[in-house]
């Protein structure tokens, strides 16, 4: 089930507007290109920033997302008509041979159950043609993230056209293991409601993910850092085996 953030109509029509800085994506622009990606698969489109990106550079794309409220706003933008979009998860895919299968944006910390976890790494295996890769980022759990969400570092105010003044910021109100919960709370200026959004996210270590990866029948080919967040990301870059 989707997040508030992702789920609600209304909250998933101020989705961009309150996050409109993804220069993270540029990163993931140009593995695609490293890769020579022609067909990639994007899990946990949202509202389809990077799949239209993509679409951009004439590379077709299949966007997946279990939030049917995001995938209305990706199919509400300009070129939407290029990318198929799938209601749904990678854990349930009909039969694709992806060159690339991309996870931005923390999506594979949002998959915290261990078994969702690897039917996910499954569906996309299954997904990719011989010799595709898959492409993940997740936060160092070293450097404890979640001890910088609090309101005052969050707290902003975002003028929107059409919707007015929006106040939002985020506050952890879990740390359970590895599982961080936090809820954002949005208020809306123009007529007063209130809305919240609890998430949750799994810290894996790297170690644990290159076991997984490896285990569901990856070569693990690289590991880097996030060029934007410097010493904070795990990029995680495997392939399926040609053979496999």
């Amino acid at each position: 089930m989707a997040d508030e953030c992702f789920g609600l109509p209304r909250l998933a029509a101020v989705y961009d507007p309150l996050d409109p800085d993804r220069g993270d994506l540029d990163a993931y622009l140009r593995i695609a290109e490293e890769v020579g990606a022609r067909r990639v698969l994007d899990i946990g489109c949202g509202t389809g920033v990077f799949a239209l990106l993509l679409a951009d550079r004439g590379i077709e794309v299949v966007g997946v997302d279990p939030a049917e409220a995001s995938l209305d706003v990706a199919r509400g933008k300009p070129g939407s008509e290029r990318v198929r979009w799938i209601h749904g998860d990678a854990t349930a895919l009909p039969p694709l041979r992806a060159d690339l299968a991309t996870m931005t944006g923390n999506v594979a910390q949002a998959i915290v159950d261990p078994r969702t976890w690897r039917e996910t790494l499954r569906g996309a295996y299954a997904a990719l043609r011989p010799g595709g890769h898959l492409v993940l980022e997740t936060r160092d759990p070293a450097r404890r993230a979640w001890q910088e969400w609090n309101r005052e570092a969050s707290y902003g105010v975002t003028e929107i056209p059409g919707v007015g003044a929006v106040e939002n910021w985020v506050e952890v109100t879990d740390v359970s293991g590895q599982l961080v919960t936090f809820r954002w709370t949005y208020v809306f200026a123009a007529d007063g409601e209130v809305l919240t959004s609890d998430s949750t996210l799994r810290f894996r270590e790297r170690q644990e993910i290159e076991t997984e990866l490896i285990a569901q029948g990856y070569v693990v080919e690289d590991v880097r850092d996030a060029p934007d967040r410097p010493g904070r990301e795990f990029v995680f870059l495997a392939r399926r085996p040609e053979s496999g």
